[in-house]
């Protein structure tokens, strides 16, 4: 095995053992595109593990910058660490903006320095960091013609990022970290100190209905940025949009009840999400 084959088989490990949602959707790419995907994922999840995961005496802050000079180093045709090589592969074969890798370690960089939003309007840029620009990202790997695409990736990756935040608000609360806005927290009665307590209560059900409801309306303005010329090329796309509406649905059947333990689909579920969409894409369905 030569060394760009070692760095692929580190990133497709990390995305595997990582259990992500985006793993079944990129099963089905061809094999050039997926090991980039596997190499950007990678790369998005050593980056949060940054933030989150450091060993006792570590710096975050000091760490996120060491990353960001050996991503400035790879892309520019450096070798630092494996994944950071493995994207730099995939950022010059696929044409990635560097800018994308800068502002999705800028939203990283914000949960060292924000650990509340006061409205929707100040957690919208984090979201958009986080989790947009990988779908920006990804597109370039997928390939697109339409430029609306972008919108598509934009919002779809909004949708995504609320999603998650309304599965891990009991996780995120136990970090001291309140993704839900501010002012919501007010209209709808409930404090910040029951948060922190994970509370489940009848204000608690009717915030997190308006939050879903939020995410629902993600969903469907990317689902209407999708052009018909750039649908096949998306299909990976479509099924990370498959998997996380029913994680959405999840939520909302468990009545919101997102302390009571991971709100997940099951491996086989995921499975048979991605093969069906698969298989109607082949089929012109």
């Amino acid at each position: 095995m030569n060394q760009v084959d070692d760095f692929r088989t580190n990133s497709r490990t990390i995305t595997k053992q990582s259990r992500s949602n985006f793993y079944y959707a990129f099963l089905f790419l061809p094999k050039p595109k997926r090991e980039a995907l596997y190499a950007v994922y990678a790369f998005c999840r050593l980056s949060d593990d940054l933030v989150d995961e450091l060993k006792a005496g570590v710096n975050p802050a000091d760490a996120l910058t060491r990353w960001r000079k050996a991503l400035d180093a790879c892309l520019d045709d450096g070798v630092d660490s494996p994944i950071i090589t493995a994207v730099g592969h995939a950022a010059r074969r696929f044409h990635i903006p560097k800018v994308y890798f800068e502002e999705l370690l800028n939203g990283m960089e914000m949960d060292l320095t924000r650990a509340r939003y006061a409205t929707f309007e100040e957690l919208y840029p984090y979201c958009y960091r986080v989790a947009s620009i990988v779908g920006l990202i990804c597109i370039e790997i997928f390939g697109y013609t339409n430029p609306l695409t972008k919108r598509y990736a934009e919002q779809l990756g909004i949708a995504f990022q609320l999603t998650n935040i309304l599965r891990d608000v009991g996780v995120d609360a136990q970090r001291g970290r309140i993704y839900l806005p501010q002012d919501e927290l007010q209209r709808f009665g409930y404090s910040e100190e029951e948060l922190l307590a994970g509370r489940y209560n009848s204000a608690f059900v009717e915030l997190m209905r308006f939050q879903c409801e939020r995410a629902r309306g993600f969903f469907r303005t990317a689902s209407a940025a999708l052009t018909a010329e750039d649908e096949r090329s998306l299909l990976a796309a479509e099924i990370m949009r498959a998997i996380y509406y029913r994680l959405l649905l999840r939520i909302e059947a468990q009545r919101y009840d997102v302390f009571r333990g991971d709100i997940t689909l099951s491996k086989p579920r995921k499975l048979l999400l991605a093969g069906g969409l698969w298989l109607r894409s082949s089929l012109n369905l």
